[in-house]
């Protein structure tokens, strides 16, 4: 249970161009210590035109660093920590330590 952040998780962006903005991973990457998060640091890149996708200039996500992203607390919406406890029947689960709400179900 060492990710604190994992693919389908909701975050808010707390530091640079799009500080407020919230999203959810795409993907992680772990090596990196970053995540692609949707709808946040859009690129423009130049697409080559192939057989499947027309060419052109393309909107897509870049990699966010973890430092900079946060989940979202379930309870109030806002930017929380993630803590990891382990439950009653013997599960280890991710909790938010605003509310002391599960994120894992």
């Amino acid at each position: 249970m060492s990710a604190k952040i994992k693919k389908g998780d909701r975050v808010i962006i707390t530091t640079g161009r799009d500080k407020g903005k919230k999203g959810e991973v795409l993907k992680v990457f772990p090596k990196e210590d970053r995540a692609l998060v949707s709808g946040v640091n859009m690129v423009k890149r130049h697409q080559r035109q192939t057989q499947r996708a027309q060419g052109g200039i393309v909107n897509k996500e870049a990699p966010v660093h973890l430092s900079n992203i946060a989940h979202i607390d379930p309870r109030s919406g806002g930017a929380t920590r993630v803590g990891v406890k382990t439950l009653g029947d013997g599960r280890t689960v991710r909790f938010a330590k605003k509310s002391g709400e599960v994120i894992d179900v």
